[in-house]
């Protein structure tokens, strides 16, 4: 009888695996799906962007069924402070930004080129007005706040940017992700995955 009954429990285990798998699948077709058909653009400097801020949003964002566009002030293929080589899509002054879901600034010690760039600022203030997601990582949430973006506004930023965006009015939290309505900013590198992750929960809703 216990010889029976041992046989009927590991038969079942196999039809228990594929049970277990078939949920975790739709779980995860159901995240694949979530976003599916949602545009981001991504702006990076034309050179000296950071490169897991750009790559590691970018994988999670097309991991779940988003469209990335990479825009920048060239389209020159542009270096990353850790060596990675991107070609850009489009110029950021062609960025129509009723194309897109997400308008995000990318960091990286050459993404201070766009903190007083007027159509940086232009790009960033259009995507807010009409509620599209707006992001920004490590040095970036300085653009956002020199648009006005971030007065008023919970963010965070980078160490050595926190003064820039403080003096425009935003509430620095000190997180590594900040949300605060529409708007979505990160401190630096280390926080570039769940950066990413929190653009794609934004665009679920």
């Amino acid at each position: 009888m216990k010889k029976t009954f041992l046989v009927y429990r590991l038969a079942l285990i196999p039809f228990i695996l594929f049970t277990f798998c078939s949920v975790i699948n739709s779980k995860e077709a159901h995240a694949m799906q979530s976003i599916k058909g949602k545009k981001v653009v991504i702006i990076i400097a034309k050179n000296n962007f950071r490169d897991e801020e750009l790559l590691e949003p970018k994988a999670i964002l097309e991991k779940n069924g988003a469209a990335v566009t990479i825009a920048s002030s060239s389209l020159k293929e542009s270096k990353g402070m850790l060596g990675a080589k991107v070609s850009p899509d489009i110029l950021f002054t062609d960025i129509a930004v009723g194309d897109y879901d997400a308008v995000i600034f990318v960091g990286g010690t050459g993404s201070s080129e766009y903190w007083d760039n007027p159509t940086a600022h232009t790009i960033a203030k259009e995507a807010n007005k009409v509620n599209k997601i707006v992001g920004a990582i490590c040095i970036a949430p300085v653009t956002l706040a020199k648009a006005g973006l971030l007065k008023g506004k919970k963010a965070t930023t980078y160490s050595s940017t926190v003064n820039d965006i403080k003096s425009e009015g935003a509430n620095y939290t000190g997180e590594g992700v900040e949300r605060d309505g529409n708007i979505i900013t990160a401190d630096g590198p280390a926080s570039a995955k769940k950066f990413g992750e929190a653009i794609v929960k934004a665009l679920q809703k």
